[in-house]
Parts: structure tokens; C-alpha cells; sequence
């Protein structure tokens, strides 16, 4: 953690063995997103989860949250409007894709030819030369859920009731996003949220299993 502090779920230090994988050097842009969109990406169950796909249908789930089309949604870029803090204004493309659910991030990565990282995957590359956008920008969805680590004890208050009652059907984000304060931006940071959480600040990068 943060000048050797550290929250209970981040405990305690384990080994964990990781297999050859590749990891995104940028986060998936709103650019890259709308390609999945203009490709039917939404219409296509192939690509979801069961979960997910189920998600799709109920909500009507079309683009993500906030995103309003301006011309046809079928175009690749340029057709869309999205509102933010600033109130509603054109998306740009380059900006990193966030207000995603983990079942529309699985879905694209699914879609591209590619995975999330697992939490692990990700707090490896850190660090990692060449690996940009691992913090400040958007909270970015693992592919792992929020268990507690082998041999998790539980801080005693109300830390403990916090971590404790949520470890079961969420999915961890690491990272941190632009309205995360800077002192809680660490490699060892784990977020949480339910998989169907349109949260406005997650995001995703992509993973691949092998080395080529």
C-alpha cells in the first residue's frame, strides 16, 4: 500500500503463480468501444456471458451508460454524445472508455480476441517498462472475483464488517480513477463492485494468454 499501509483485503502477502500472458499497454479508448458497438456487439450473445447476456436483455442495454447517439450508431466513431461532469458534449475517441459494467468489459475483450487480466496479471505489470495508464484515469475490471486471499484475517471494527460483508458476488477493479484521491492510488488497491455496476469510472485494458 501507500507508505507501507495497506487494507485488510490486501493481505496477507501470498505467492501466486502466473502463467506467460500479455497485458495492454493503454486502456481500451471510447474509439476502440464504438467499433464493438458498430460491429453489433450488443446484439450478439456469442460474446457475453450467460449473466451478462441476461443483463443485455433486461436493462436494454444498447452502448455504455451515458452514451447518447448522434447520427448512426452502426458508424464506427463520430456518432456519439456522452454526458459528463461538464454536462453533455461529443465523445472523443482517444479518451479511455469508461460507465462499463465487468459484463460489457468481458464482452468486448471477448469480442477483440482477448481477456481481462486477472487482478494478479495486473498488479505485476505495475510497474512493468512500456505500461502506461495504470492509475488516474478510470478504475479498470479484472477478471477476478473478490475473495478473500489464503489465510485473510479481518481487521477488528468496522473495516472488518465492511470487507467482510461484501466478499461474495462482486468482481475486483485495480487501479484508480480521476476522482480517486491520489494517497489511495497503489499497486495493491483493490476496488470491488457487483458485475452488473455501470459505475462512471471503470474502465478495462485487455489481457492475452501466451507470450506472442
Amino acid at each position: 500500500g501507500g507508505d507501507g499501509f495497506a487494507f485488510d483485503n490486501e493481505t496477507p502477502r501470498h505467492a501466486v503463480l502466473l502463467q506467460p500472458h500479455r497485458i495492454a499497454d493503454r486502456l481500451v479508448t471510447c474509439g476502440d468501444y464504438a467499433q464493438f458497438i458498430a460491429d453489433g456487439g450488443y446484439g450478439n450473445p456469442a460474446l457475453w456471458l450467460s449473466d451478462g447476456w441476461a443483463a443485455v436483455q433486461a436493462n436494454g442495454w444498447e452502448h455504455p451508460a451515458y452514451w447518447i447517439a448522434a447520427g448512426d450508431p452502426r458508424a464506427p466513431t463520430g456518432h456519439w454524445q456522452v454526458f459528463g461532469l461538464h454536462g453533455l458534449g461529443p465523445l472523443d475517441d482517444t479518451a479511455p472508455v469508461s460507465q462499463l459494467s465487468f459484463y460489457e468489459a468481458a464482452a468486448y475483450a471477448q469480442w477483440a480476441g482477448a481477456r481481462l487480466p486477472t487482478e494478479f496479471e495486473w498488479e505485476a505489470a505495475f510497474d512493468a517498462p512500456g505500461i502506461s495508464q495504470m492509475t488516474g484515469l478510470v478504475w479498470q475490471w479484472t477478471r477476478s472475483s473478490y475473495d478473500p486471499y489464503p489465510g485473510f484475517r479481518p481487521l477488528q471494527g468496522a473495516v472488518s464488517e465492511y470487507n467482510g460483508k461484501f466478499m461474495v458476488g462482486q468482481v475486483v477493479l485495480r487501479g484508480s480513477s480521476s476522482a480517486t484521491p491520489a494517497g489511495h492510488a497503489w499497486a495493491t488497491y483493490r476496488n470491488f463492485f457487483p458485475p452488473a455496476a455501470r459505475w462512471q469510472f471503470s474502465g478495462l485494458r485487455l489481457a492475452k494468454d501466451g507470450t506472442c
